[in-house]
């Protein structure tokens, strides 16, 4: 009885220095910035940093990506009915957002992403051509942020909550408020609507089998449809 509490209160402690350790990079690697590289290149060398720590601490714990949902989905139909459910109730949960915000007159700083595309990506009016450069790269950046914000830390999440009733609640809004302010270091409409965003392929990777590909997809619908109304 001694030692299976003690190998439960090692598991534990690892799990929570995994997360520590995982966090403290995340959020410290983006103080590393190359200003000779375009904006996109350090956001992939910012995940890419992230996503050793990752890996790292998945071989530690003998897992895989696929277990983490990273796997043939059982049936493509399925995947592509979950990927439009989370195309649809995206947008719907935002413009619910929005007028619940004006109902009650919450004041949010400005969504000011609209403006800051083109420092971080650069002028895309009418540019076809460096619209087709980028999108390569903006697909595998939405790639890795399921892999790590909804694969990795909804499940490191739950292995640290294990001991209440409620640790995947807990890891699916953990994960959606710490993907919403990594966005944007605020608490503003910006970073709200990317929680929602999060929030939204939490549930749907718990719900749904755990299968990340439709929350990939998803991803990379989203964020081109994003580059699109920029061209």
């Amino acid at each position: 009885m001694n030692q299976e509490l003690t190998t439960k209160q090692t598991n534990y402690q690892g799990f929570l220095f995994d997360i520590i350790l995982y966090l403290t990079v995340m959020f410290l690697i983006r103080e590393l910035y190359f200003t000779e590289l375009p904006f996109i290149a350090n956001g992939l060398l910012w995940s890419s940093a992230t996503l050793i720590v990752a890996m790292w601490r998945m071989r530690v714990r003998s897992m895989t990506w696929k277990d983490l949902g990273l796997r043939k989905p059982e049936s493509w139909l399925r995947t592509l009915l979950v990927t439009l459910g989370i195309l649809v109730a995206i947008p719907i949960l935002i413009i619910l957002f929005q007028q619940i915000s004006e109902m009650l007159s919450i004041s949010l700083a400005a969504d000011t992403s609209a403006e800051d595309a083109v420092a971080k990506f650069g002028d895309l009016k009418d540019n076809w051509g460096h619209f087709f450069a980028i999108i390569p790269f903006i697909l595998i950046q939405s790639a890795l942020e399921e892999l790590l914000d909804r694969g990795f830390l909804i499940t490191w999440l739950e292995k640290l909550f294990s001991k209440t009733g409620f640790a995947t609640l807990i890891a699916v809004l953990l994960q959606a408020l710490i993907f919403g302010f990594r966005h944007s270091y605020d608490i503003s409409e910006r970073s709200i609507t990317v929680a929602i965003i999060g929030l939204v392929m939490g549930i749907a990777y718990v719900k749904f089998g755990r299968n990340l590909w439709p929350l990939i997809i998803a991803h990379c619908v989203l964020n081109t449809a994003s580059m699109l109304g920029k061209v």
